[in-house]
């Protein structure tokens, strides 16, 4: 019987628990987060599926052949001593894909549609009707073209945003004004509402910053520029943006990342006005689709097939 498949998961272990019990049918598996397992033997084990892993993991595990992160991202166990020389594939799904843009695209329209006031007038049930600007008046800029920010594009374009991209390296999207590293500011300046998809690589650590802020386009349709981020939470300067909000150089956010999760009862970020908070469930990797998506993989390495949506260590993403 081929070895099994290793899980150390730091999310949803009931979940998680329930769904190994029928998948990898054809190996097993061992669940890192069942205290069985404590002191066991992983050497032999071939794959591993990561999030967040134990800061020991690839000591105790010396023979892995892949490694497969248990979400979009891989900065949970790129700095771990010992990461072997390995294939690291990130989970790419349709629905986490779908379920990521569906998060943009409503804090896109709730924003669009000055949501905070409504929702101030019904605390206060006051009848206070707004005219807002239509979306087509409203330029979204999209920051990280892999496949989460290249879906939001086309779904905020379908909804009558004037939509904008920018990567590291210049991406041709159709129908789609895109900007390299080299364009920042000039991306920048045509940006009413930033969206940030970016991995976190040491280059994107507190890449949303006061400075960045300072360079997004004041006096649009709706006077103040927006930021959006559902990328990775060490990518802001929470401070900063809390500055932003307060000096009137930012009219708004939506953060579903946080440098420290949960979010501290005591952050100024819970009370700002026009400010959306969810506790990183914007695109939740869904148990059943990420193992099949190993599953999948498992097969095409051990087919001689070429891995899909495999990091590139340089880059880090």
């Amino acid at each position: 019987m081929p070895a099994p498949v290793l899980i150390d998961l730091k999310f949803n272990p009931e979940g998680v628990a329930r769904i190994l019990k029928t998948a990898f049918a054809d190996r097993g598996s061992i669940n890192l987060a069942d205290p069985a397992t404590k002191g066991r033997d992983l050497s032999g084990i071939d794959y591993a599926l990561l999030w967040k892993p134990d800061a020991d993991l690839f000591e105790r595990a010396p023979d892995l052949k892949v490694i497969f992160s248990g979400g979009a991202g891989v900065d949970s166990f790129m700095n771990l001593p010992g990461l072997p020389d390995v294939p690291i594939v990130r989970f790419v799904d349709r629905s986490l894909t779908t379920r990521m843009s569906e998060w943009v695209v409503m804090q896109c329209l709730m924003h669009l549609r000055e949501q905070h006031k409504h929702d101030l007038h019904q605390r206060e049930r006051t009848w206070g009707k707004l005219i807002p600007p239509e979306a087509a008046e409203i330029t979204v800029g999209v920051m990280g073209l892999g496949v989460l920010g290249q879906d939001a594009l086309r779904k905020l374009k379908v909804m009558g945003f004037n939509v904008i991209g920018w990567s590291r390296t210049r991406k041709n999207l159709d129908g789609v004004e895109t900007f390299d590293s080299a364009e920042l500011d000039t991306f920048l300046a045509k940006t009413d509402f930033l969206v940030g998809l970016l991995p976190l690589t040491p280059e994107t650590t507190g890449f949303y910053n006061a400075r960045l802020f300072a360079k997004l386009r004041q006096g649009g349709a709706l006077g103040k520029p927006v930021f959006i981020n559902a990328g990775r939470g060490r990518s802001q300067v929470q401070p900063d943006i809390v500055s932003a909000i307060e000096s009137g150089m930012l009219g708004g956010a939506s953060l579903d990342v946080f440098e420290v999760e949960p979010l501290p009862a005591e952050d100024p970020l819970w009370s700002l006005e026009n400010v959306f908070i969810t506790p990183h469930d914007a695109a939740v990797s869904e148990e059943s689709a990420l193992f099949r998506h190993v599953d999948t993989q498992i097969s095409r390495f051990e087919r001689g097939e070429a891995l899909q949506f495999v990091v590139d260590r340089q880059a880090g993403y």
